[in-house]
């Protein structure tokens, strides 16, 4: 029987409303482009570019960004998959969408948690890691050279309570002496929390399109009852 003779209306769903639809699905896809980008940059482009030459690179670091750029990887995907179910009106689609859309969002938590807790171990261990090379200098300032430029230069400072025994690997447009070892400090500590923070508010993101997704299938379930 027609809906319409007897009164009833069939909930509308994204065939009724495309673009606001499509408009929020593809914020997932920009959302995903913008995360990838900032891993990507932040691995091989930001502060601790220069430690991937580095054996003792501190890897674990660095398992956040892989983590923030595959989930970006995947909500492009997942955009992409959400526009085709709503579109189609595929309860199978946008249930593959919200099974995504919650490894994403596991993802996400882990990594902003990671970020947050291992804070004090990741400082720790690239401090230790300065020790060593700052130690290794002083004993053959040839065989120490290059890893403590390194350091230097990436951080933008200069040996620990002074710089006189290591002046010869610091950077030339430094000015003034800073402290590696707090230098270490605050730049992991402002980089940790800053990809926490994107972590979670991508999950927060994820959280949205979960509920949207839902609520889609149930305006489809219940569009097709009531047909």
């Amino acid at each position: 029987s027609n809906p319409q003779i007897l009164g009833l209306r069939p909930p509308r769903s994204c065939t009724h409303f495309p673009l606001p639809c499509k408009c929020r699905l593809f914020a997932f896809q920009l959302a995903g482009s913008a995360v990838i980008a900032f891993g990507l940059w932040f691995r091989f482009g930001g502060t601790m570019k220069d430690f991937s030459s580095e054996d003792s690179s501190p890897e674990y670091f660095y398992m956040g960004l892989y983590v923030l750029a595959g989930a970006g990887a995947l909500m492009m995907a997942v955009g992409f998959l959400g526009c085709c179910g709503a579109t189609r009106e595929s309860q199978c689609v946008l249930g593959s969408f919200f099974t995504c859309l919650l490894v994403i969002f596991a993802a996400e938590i882990t990594t902003g948690v990671f970020a947050f807790i291992g804070k004090d171990v990741a400082i720790r261990h690239v401090q230790t890691m300065y020790e060593e090379a700052y130690n290794d200098y002083l004993r053959d300032r040839e065989k120490g050279n290059g890893t403590l430029i390194t350091f230097h230069s990436t951080f933008q400072c200069c040996g620990k309570e002074s710089s006189e025994q290591v002046q010869p690997t610091c950077p030339k447009e430094l000015l003034g002496h800073k402290n590696c070892i707090d230098e270490i400090e605050r730049i992991i500590s402002v980089k940790l929390q800053l990809i926490g923070i994107v972590g979670i508010g991508i999950a927060a993101l994820t959280i949205f399109g979960m509920i949207f997704s839902m609520v889609l299938c149930c305006a489809i379930r219940n569009s097709r009852d009531v047909i």
